[in-house]
């Protein structure tokens, strides 16, 4: 894959706005919606799924130290593990992410509808998902920086509605109210938290996007790992701080029934005005991590499509390729979005990004296991040792995470696995004939 100019690529600080960005986004801000048919019981999922994240944040960051593929995760699992398993990380990754993108711009339709109520029922909110998906489309064919910058913006914006809530929620906070919304579900306990954990494991997807955009990050070996750190470090206080906040104030079924829980949440202790101000804040927030998404997504599958017509014995992928994927995407997404249309947005929110989860994680697990076999580069006994520590864990909490799913998207992640092989064993009979051409 050809690398981006040297004086196009990012910085650490625009790395780390990336990495930010595309955590800190749709995620936390329609997630009370969809955990609230739960219960504030998926505060344990919090605490868990940051765990998680902060272990699989180690792995990419010691990846980026130690290989030098401009590939990203299609370029750690090849380096470790060969050409099948990063073909597999590759699809399962950009079907990952192109399926999140979804869910984001379900998100941004969730907040618009806030200035356009007629906007309210499902089909609108289809409508307002798709035509975000086109607007940001082309808005990434500006590039990486341009991205970037508007990544970086948005978080600005989107840090305002969290952190007022994170801070001066607490002045209205009811105990009373997360006590009696502690869990709604009906279920045991443990089962709670464990429907919550991929729905809540979800917002912190995002904290590899300086992995995966290895190729238009300046300096990898160092920037990679800063990024990824700080991205992943300032999410996690922003979440649980927020996260606790909402569920003393706003009633867990409340929660669910809402498309703008934030906006709903400092409404409620501040007035209407403050609620389209908090929504609009939202609203910029959501398009942004859409926008930064699409430019991983593309990453991703350009990745993955070298990787196969190296496979095939072809050429690499050409520059203008990520416009033809980016375009490719627009049209998928906009046909899942019209697919998955749900009586309310938190219950389409839901199903989308357990979808996404799954594969993402997926492609964790394979990055995971690269680790483990590329750890003796690493210079001495213990940072070696540390190393493969940190890839065990990762790669049992993945494999764990994604049995948490449900039945449906097990078996969509089983057909994808299959779809895989098939994929591959094409690609290996082009390879086969190609020399006989």
């Amino acid at each position: 894959m050809t690398d981006a100019p040297a004086d196009r690529r990012i910085g650490p600080g625009l790395a780390t706005a990336l990495v930010a960005g595309n955590i800190i986004g749709s995620g936390v801000f329609l997630l009370p919606a969809t955990l609230g048919a739960i219960g504030s019981i998926s505060l344990v999922g919090w605490v868990l799924a940051t765990l998680g994240a902060f272990v699989t944040t180690a792995v990419f960051a010691t990846l980026g130290q130690i290989c030098s593929s401009s590939d990203g995760m299609v370029g750690y699992a090849r380096q470790g593990l060969g050409r099948f398993p990063a073909f597999s990380t590759g699809l399962f990754y950009w079907m990952g992410a192109w399926v999140g993108c979804t869910a984001m711009a379900v998100a941004a339709a969730g907040y618009f509808v806030v200035f356009a109520p007629s906007l309210a029922s499902p089909v609108g909110l289809a409508v307002c998902a798709i035509a975000a998906i086109w607007v940001f489309t082309l808005v990434n064919f500006a590039g990486a920086r341009s991205t970037a910058r508007f990544s970086g913006i948005s978080l600005t914006a989107g840090l305002i509605p969290i952190l007022g809530v994170a801070i001066f929620g607490w002045l209205k906070f009811d105990p009373t109210i997360l006590t009696r919304s502690w869990n709604v579900s009906s279920q045991l306990p443990a089962d709670a938290v464990k429907a919550s954990m991929i729905s809540v494991f979800w917002a912190y997807t995002g904290f590899e996007s300086a992995a995966v955009a290895t190729a238009v990050v300046r300096n990898p070996a160092r920037n990679v790992a800063i990024a990824t750190y700080g991205g992943t470090g300032l999410a996690a206080v922003i979440y649980i701080a927020a996260s606790v906040a909402i569920m003393g104030l706003i009633p867990a079924r409340e929660l669910a029934a809402s498309t703008a829980p934030f906006a709903l949440a400092v409404g409620r202790f501040v007035g209407p005005g403050a609620a389209a101000f908090v929504a609009a804040c939202a609203l910029i927030k959501t398009c942004g991590t859409l926008n930064g998404w699409l430019l991983v997504a593309s990453q991703s599958a350009r990745a993955g499509l070298h990787t196969a017509r190296a496979a095939a014995g072809a050429e690499a992928a050409p520059e203008r390729a990520p416009r033809r994927l980016l375009l490719v995407m627009a049209c998928v997404m906009s046909a899942a979005i019209l697919a998955s249309v749900s009586p309310t947005i938190g219950r389409q929110f839901a199903a989308i990004i357990n979808v996404s989860t799954v594969w993402t994680v997926a492609a964790y697990g394979f990055c995971s296991a690269a680790l483990w076999r590329l750890a003796h580069r690493l210079p001495d006994r213990g940072a070696r040792l540390a190393a493969r520590t940190t890839a065990a864990v990762a790669l049992i909490f993945n494999v764990w995470l994604i049995s948490t799913g449900d039945a449906s998207t097990l078996w969509l992640t089983a057909a994808l696995a299959g779809l895989t092989g098939v994929l591959w064993l094409a690609t290996q009979r082009r390879q086969a004939i190609a020399p006989q051409a």
